[in-house]
């Protein structure tokens, strides 16, 4: 069976910061997709491609310095796609203490050697938090579905 998680840990660097003196959004961002990667490549088994990312909700900074984790996990697949919920994590590394900064859905299609869509192996949620971050990551997938139809019908 194909692990369903992967989790980053690193320390946030003085090249990571922008003007303000945090961490910037990209530098984030960045990291969100490496590890949305790592844990759809590791689930299908193939080379994958970023199809989209919903709910980037950024709740606190990161400071140069702190300890970030970055927990990626399969939410939803569908036949080519998977949907992963990424939560990122930062504390003082001395103590270990977490709190959330960000959190979003990735979405990724696993791909053939030729660039062709295939499929991945169904995930099948059963706790009750699997099953509402899978609730979540379906109404995103949704919400991106429905502003691309809306968006090429302008």
């Amino acid at each position: 069976m194909p692990s369903s998680k992967v989790v980053f840990r690193f320390l946030a660097e003085p090249t990571d910061v922008n003007f303000g003196g945090k961490v910037h959004g990209g530098a984030v961002m960045k990291w969100i997709d490496q590890a949305g990667y790592a844990c759809a490549a590791g689930w299908s088994g193939h080379y994958c491609v970023t199809v989209s990312v919903a709910g980037v909700k950024f709740r606190r900074p990161i400071l140069v310095g702190q300890i970030v984790e970055v927990e990626a996990k399969i939410a939803h697949t569908g036949k080519t796609s998977m949907q992963i919920f990424i939560q990122v994590r930062c504390g003082d590394p001395k103590t270990q203490n977490m709190v959330e900064t960000n959190h979003c859905v990735i979405s990724f299609i696993a791909m053939d050697e030729t660039g062709y869509p295939v499929a991945v192996p169904s995930f099948k949620a059963i706790t009750e938090e699997d099953l509402k971050l899978e609730n979540y990551a379906i109404k995103m997938k949704e919400i991106a579905i429905e502003t691309e139809n809306l968006l090429h019908k302008v």
